[in-house]
């Protein structure tokens, strides 16, 4: 492991080291390209407080959300903001929630601000999986694979080689920042670097969690939730497309009909005795990520046929 250096007095955390230098880069990586689109960066200035709040807000509420186990038996820890608990994905998260709210004002609309904010997240995120590597954070299962890789730390569960699945993180998203740029070169409509990043990222994510060894939220799904889901986020995307055209009263009734379908499935799921999957919660969120995106690009394309 590498999870420290010291330099003269001073002991440098190798993860804090990538992060901070994650967070550098990808910031003047977003403002560069925000300028480049012709993006007004004043409001950053102007609200310079809260989208540091809004960074440093959503990075812990991630956190804690992936060690929750942690924070419950210690829940004074969650005041312990030097713990070293924070996600970078949640922090650009955060960002994001932010832009969406002031961007409702602004000319620019929301998606034109995604696609600079998900190249440079993508950026941020390869040094933040590789600072993950050094501290032995999101570690792999055990394989015999002639590329893995030994932990001797204790907060690593396995002695045995296993999967280097912070590298994987890393090299994919560094690939996916580069393949954006070329992207957002040939692009000639909005939205097309946000939703080539997060569905490749999502597609990408499901399938490298299956190399992850250490703990997480489990989320038990069947084959039904997830076409269940589907048929939600489609519903959403054909209301939000013809609702101009509907009137007040039909308004409410497709949305009380949308409602009761799937309050009734939830009730009825419980009985019904289906083959479940089990998934890590990064996975679900993949999915959930992968879905919406396609559903507010589309929308946003019909609403928006000049940008």
């Amino acid at each position: 492991m590498f999870e420290a250096f010291q330099i003269g007095p001073f002991l440098i955390w190798t993860r804090v080291a990538f992060l901070l230098l994650g967070v550098w880069l990808s910031m003047e990586f977003f403002l560069r390209l925000a300028v480049s689109a012709h993006l007004s960066i004043q409001h950053f200035k102007e609200h310079a407080l809260w989208y540091l709040v809004a960074f440093l807000g959503g990075g812990r509420l991630f956190a804690m959300l992936a060690d929750y186990r942690v924070y419950m038996k210690d829940p004074i820890r969650i005041f312990i903001l030097w713990d070293g608990g924070w996600s970078f994905l949640g922090g650009a998260i955060g960002i994001g929630i932010l832009l969406w709210w002031i961007s409702r004002t602004h000319r620019a609309t929301f998606l034109q601000w995604l696609d600079v904010l998900v190249p440079a997240a993508s950026f941020g995120l390869a040094f933040d999986w590789l600072g993950k590597f050094a501290a032995g954070y999101a570690y792999g299962h055990p394989t015999d694979m002639p590329w893995a890789i030994t932990y001797d730390a204790i907060n690593v569960r396995y002695t045995v080689p296993i999967h280097p699945v912070q590298l994987y993180y890393a090299f994919f998203y560094l690939v996916l920042t580069f393949v954006l740029l070329i992207i957002r070169k040939r692009s000639k409509r909005a939205g097309a670097e946000t939703l080539f990043g997060i569905i490749l990222a999502s597609v990408v994510t499901f399938f490298i969690e299956y190399f992850r060894g250490d703990f997480t939220i489990p989320v038990f799904a069947t084959q039904l939730d997830i076409l269940i889901l589907l048929l939600l986020f489609l519903s959403l995307g054909v209301f939000a497309v013809i609702e101009t055209r509907l009137t007040p009263r039909i308004m409410k009734i497709y949305q009380s009909v949308l409602l009761g379908v799937f309050a009734v499935f939830i009730l009825l799921r419980q009985t019904l005795h289906l083959p479940t999957h089990e998934l890590r919660f990064s996975q679900f969120l993949a999915v959930i990520a992968l879905l919406g995106t396609i559903v507010y690009v589309t929308v946003h394309r019909r609403k928006h046929p000049h940008l």
